[in-house]
Parts: C-alpha cells; sequence; structure tokens
C-alpha cells in the first residue's frame, strides 16, 4: 500500500521561508516521478514542480527562483524549500507519484498516489 504524508507546513510571513516534507512508503520511489501540487481555496489544484526519477526537476514558472524540490531515495522522502514566500502561495501542499509518468506530469490526473496535504498560510 502506498502511502504519502506531508509535514512542515503553517503560518509564516511575507518573505519568509518554509520546508515542507512527504515521506512515501510502500514502494522503492526511486524508480518514481514525484510532484507538488497546491491547492488554494476555490481554486483548481496546481501544479508546483515535479522531481524525475533521473534527478532532473522541473518548476511551475509561478515558483520558479523562489522554491527548492530536493529528494533522499535513501528515506523516500521528497522536500520543496519554499523561500521569499507570498500571501498567494498560501495554499494547502500535496505531494503525489505515480509509477508512470509522461509528458503530462502537470496535470493531477496524471498521478495516482497522493498524501492529505499541509497547510500553508503566508501573512501580509
Amino acid at each position: 500500500q502506498v502511502v504519502l504524508e506531508e509535514s512542515g507546513g503553517g503560518l509564516v510571513q511575507a518573505g519568509g521561508s518554509l520546508r515542507l516534507s512527504c515521506a512515501a512508503s510502500g514502494r522503492d520511489f526511486s524508480f518514481y516521478a514525484m510532484s507538488w501540487f497546491r491547492q488554494a481555496p476555490g481554486k483548481e489544484r496546481e501544479f508546483v514542480g515535479v522531481s524525475w526519477s533521473s534527478g532532473m526537476i522541473s518548476y511551475a514558472d509561478l515558483v520558479e527562483g523562489r522554491f527548492t524540490i530536493s529528494r533522499d531515495n535513501t528515506k523516500n522522502t521528497l522536500y520543496l524549500e519554499m523561500n521569499n514566500l507570498k500571501p498567494e502561495d498560501t495554499a494547502v501542499y500535496h505531494c503525489a507519484t505515480s509509477s508512470k509518468m509522461g509528458s503530462g506530469y502537470y496535470l493531477d490526473r496524471a498521478y495516482a498516489y497522493w498524501g492529505q496535504g499541509t497547510q500553508v498560510t503566508v501573512s501580509s
């Protein structure tokens, strides 16, 4: 059984930083693409970034240069370092993964497994 569990969310002032973690269990995720998505109240879930099994990482334009994704395959853990946070970054952040991933990596329907999410709130 695949389980993804996010942690590290909280309340931070604009300009601050947070580091989210996603602990995965149930598989060897070193062969999987793993991604971060976020969903703000009243909005659709949106892609944040993906960590490919090859080591390559891609980001959404909205977070490029402020957010950094990394992973530790020995711990089956995905990370999201968020710097210079803005009020518009307020959302529930989810990690997601799937055994097969192609060009649709930025679409939430491409992912089979999701965590429950962790709330990030950025005050102005």
